[in-house]
């Protein structure tokens, strides 16, 4: 009996899986006319997918998995786009677009309409037209010019062009039995050489140049006596003849080979329904660090792909002010300078001693400190005001910081606790006591009055993973350089002092982003060192010089 249900289990599985979707071999990859290989694919609902992660590496863009987040960031010069699963809503350089249907994830690997590849901004950014049909992908240059086909007659030989726009040219007879035709400020859809061998023409040489042009080189047959190359009915018509005449196109000129049709650049390419889509091991990106991607099991049951439904609208994503991991045109460094707390929150208290007075005291001299070094500097509040926690990152980005560095003091309920630790944000806390202090920081989302939608999550979810690692290496040059800092007086463990947790006031902020805590109110010890003006001065001295240095690094600075 027990035998017996396993086996309708299983074969209910397998309905299920065959009427979600069906795995694909390949969709091969053709670039330029040649075989490039291939990659996965699966279709589900009428829709092909294709591994997001594979497909973007063949079309040479950078790609980066969040885990936690089931996101994919695909960018190059210029251009980035950002997929959630099981979403179809997808981010263009800040721009909301809904695909037809939803990413997926299948095991371990991320699948993406393939139409995301046909879109014009891709197909822009990777500075190539595509197209699909019958299975593969076919990737051209974006061309202006294209050898389209000859045509043989008993008194001449055509070789037939098509321009996309009006094309100069320079005709050269370099000796008997050679003529070259040079098209400046030309590209040429793929080099060809072919042997035509005729009596009028031998052989033809098209090819892209270095230098922005393109050069036919044609070898004339015997029994050619005249040559011309001209415009004929909208095409550019090379002619070898046994006498002077025009060119004369049949109907329909005979192609040199039957191709899959390339995309148009100024209309979406063809696509059957909504369509299909090496080579290093996957890395999938964690919130808190990196894990290397295991490989799919050879069969993986495939999620349903649901259309979204008719009746809900895409979402409205308003623009972001600074696109995701794009610098920024300005020449000098931006840095906001975020004071914790402030006006009705007062942070952490001990006596006579208010959290929010020191971080705005610091934050103070911090920024006094950068603008002297040369630096643009914003203050999220230069007063006792209360500033809710998503302004603050609303107010970076509006400002399109570089770095985000928030000032704060620290508290706990262990007396013993003490020392100064940097922060950067993170799902996952580094232990419970950074857990902790994130808590305690976050606590100052009591006094907002905010109301949070679809749109603020989804912004907020896809810019939390953006700048981990710099984030990291930021609070790694300030931490050296506070330990450096000399009259602090305050601990500062190189083992653990730089640490990560979940901050909301890092979250959505478009940049790199720290938060400093300069010490613990709640020790006596750095209590009574954060009283003196002058040790303050000096963390900000500290704080200033790693942010320094890591600007050097980074090539902002000489």
């Amino acid at each position: 009996m027990k035998r017996l249900c396993k086996f309708l289990l299983s074969g209910l599985l397998c309905l299920f899986v065959s009427g979600a979707g069906h795995a694909l071999e390949k969709v091969d990859f053709i670039v330029s006319g040649r075989d490039k290989g291939s990659v996965s694919a699966l279709e589900s609902n009428g829709v092909t997918y294709v591994d997001v992660q594979k497909t973007a590496r063949k079309f040479g863009t950078g790609i980066e998995l969040f885990a936690q987040s089931k996101q994919a960031k695909i960018s190059t010069k210029g251009f980035y786009a950002i997929l959630t699963a099981p979403l179809a809503e997808i981010i263009i350089n800040a721009q909301p677009h809904t695909l037809s249907a939803p990413v997926l994830i299948q095991g371990s690997k991320m699948m993406v309409p393939a139409e995301f590849f046909l879109l014009p901004q891709f197909q822009e950014a990777v500075d190539k037209y595509v197209s699909f049909q019958d299975g593969a992908f076919y990737v051209e240059r974006r061309f202006n010019l294209e050898f389209s086909g000859e045509q043989k007659n008993k008194t001449d030989t055509l070789l037939v062009f098509d321009a996309r726009k009006k094309i100069a040219y320079e005709t050269k007879q370099l000796n008997k039995h050679t003529v070259t035709v040079t098209f400046p400020n030309v590209t040429l859809k793929r080099d060809l050489h072919s042997r035509t061998r005729t009596d009028f023409i031998a052989s033809m040489d098209v090819r892209q140049g270095r230098n922005g042009e393109a050069v036919l080189k044609v070898i004339l047959g015997k029994n050619a006596k005249d040559w011309s190359f001209t415009e004929t009915d909208g095409k550019l018509v090379f002619r070898a003849g046994a006498q002077k005449a025009a060119p004369v196109l049949a109907a329909a000129p005979a192609a040199q080979k039957a191709e899959a049709p390339t995309s148009q650049p100024d209309a979406k390419p063809a696509l059957k329904g909504p369509s299909l889509a090496n080579e290093k091991p996957s890395v999938l990106m964690e919130d808190d660090g990196f894990i290397e991607m295991k490989a799919a099991p050879a069969v993986q049951p495939v999620m349903k792909a649901e259309k979204p439904a008719a009746s809900k609208p895409a979402p409205v994503i308003k623009a972001e002010p600074n696109p995701l991991a794009i610098r920024t045109a300005h020449k000098k460094m931006r840095i906001m300078v975020d004071p914790g707390h402030g006006g009705k929150d007062p942070g952490a208290v001990r006596g006579r001693y208010r959290e929010k007075d020191w971080n705005l005291d610091v934050a103070k001299e911090l920024a006094r400190l950068l603008k002297k070094g040369g630096f643009e500097v914003q203050m999220t509040r230069d007063n006792d005001t209360f500033i809710a926690l998503s302004e603050r990152s609303k107010k970076a980005n509006q400002f399109k910081a570089d770095l985000f560095v928030s000032i704060h003091t620290n508290a706990s309920k262990n007396r013993s606790a003490n020392g100064f630790q940097v922060y950067f944000r993170s799902e996952k806390a580094t232990d419970k006591e950074a857990a902790e202090v994130a808590a305690l920081e976050n606590e100052a989302m009591q006094y907002e009055e905010v109301h949070y939608n679809f749109v603020d999550a989804l912004l907020q979810s896809m810019a939390k993973n953006e700048y981990i690692n710099e984030s990291s290496k930021l609070a790694g040059y300030v931490r050296n350089a506070v330990y450096k800092q000399p009259g602090i007086g305050i601990a500062v463990n190189q083992n653990n002092s730089v640490r990560q947790a979940n901050f909301y006031v890092l979250k959505g902020v478009n940049s790199p982003a720290i938060l400093v805590e300069m010490g613990y109110i709640s020790s006596s010890k750095d209590r009574g060192r954060l009283a003196n003006g002058t040790v303050r001065d000096r963390t900000a001295k500290g704080i200033y010089t790693g942010i320094v240095n890591y600007a050097k690094k980074e090539g902002w600075i000489d």
